[in-house]
């Protein structure tokens, strides 16, 4: 009876903190969609123009609206920088993976893997000073940026540095979860250790890697502190790389404090917050449709 009350206390505290996050989410979500939609419900403005223009010209007096909410630029900026970043970091987290896990197991296990999850506690402001003092500076002289480095190159970096640790993680364990049996029925067949690597574990273990490169490119997509010290916040979209732009989520960091509450501009900037919102959340389905069709294809296990 007494062991019966312990189980049934720790199962129904697990249950509420359970409930208490979902309640959390729905809370947080409610109150994006609210707050957000009051830019197309309470000043007018159509979605065409908050996707696809330009022109950004809020109205900062609360009630007055009238102003321009085209945020292209910033979106643009974002798809960019968080592009850059995947092509960058996902080549070398997989690579980096597959050593740690097929290459050389033990010394990946015991030296590799626990030196970058320690990247994954540094502060993004680390990684923006880093980038502000070496990676600015190297941007322009390397390639004479007319705007002294701050880039979407710049950016694209420092968002590949701060989401390799998560895409290697994620892919190491992927690639540790395909059975032992597929890698010796492979050599059972006079398979190369590369050849086995590469048509047997890498496929096997694929909606993993696709796992950690999603939790990547969603991480990139939310930042913004480290972005906004090197990309320039320029409100103009990019000629090239090379060239300076901004993002949502820096604009959103840099301006939101300065916006009156319920004003025209305020609004726009939380109307960016449920964009990133829902972007966040494709993201997520998208990781459990992933999953959901790897376990139907393995049969459940």
């Amino acid at each position: 009876m007494k062991n019966f009350r312990k189980e049934y206390a720790g199962r129904s505290i697990v249950t509420i903190c359970g409930l208490f996050l979902i309640a959390l989410t729905v809370i947080i979500a409610v109150f994006l969609i609210i707050r957000g939609s009051g830019t197309f419900t309470q000043y007018h403005h159509s979605i065409a123009e908050f996707l696809f223009s330009s022109e950004w010209a809020p109205n900062d007096a609360v009630g007055e609206g009238g102003g321009k909410v085209g945020a292209a630029v910033y979106i643009v900026g974002s798809l960019l920088t968080c592009g850059l970043a995947i092509a960058i970091a996902a080549p070398l987290a997989l690579a980096e993976a597959i050593f740690i896990t097929e290459i050389s197991p033990k010394l990946g296990s015991s030296l590799f893997q626990p030196a970058i999850e320690i990247f994954t506690g540094i502060p993004s402001v680390v990684y923006g000073w880093i980038g502000l003092s070496l990676l600015v500076p190297f941007v322009r002289d390397a390639f004479h940026a007319a705007k002294g480095g701050y880039s979407v190159l710049a950016a694209g970096i420092i968002l590949a540095l701060m989401i390799f640790p998560t895409i290697t993680t994620v892919a190491a364990d992927a690639i540790r979860s395909v059975p032992d049996s597929y890698r010796k029925a492979s050599y059972g067949l006079g398979s190369t250790r590369w050849q086995m690597i590469w048509h047997v574990v890498l496929p096997a273990a694929l909606p993993g890697i696709f796992t950690g490169i999603i939790l990547g490119l969603t991480r990139a997509f939310g930042e913004a502190l480290a972005v906004a010290m090197v990309i320039g916040k320029t409100r103009a979209f990019p000629a090239n790389i090379i060239s300076p732009t901004n993002n949502l989520t820096a604009a959103i960091a840099a301006d939101m404090g300065n916006t009156s509450n319920g004003g025209e501009y305020n609004m726009a900037l939380w109307s960016m917050g449920l964009l990133l919102f829902i972007i966040s959340m494709i993201c997520i389905v998208a990781i459990h449709v992933i999953s959901v069709r790897n376990r139907k294809k393995t049969g459940g296990h």
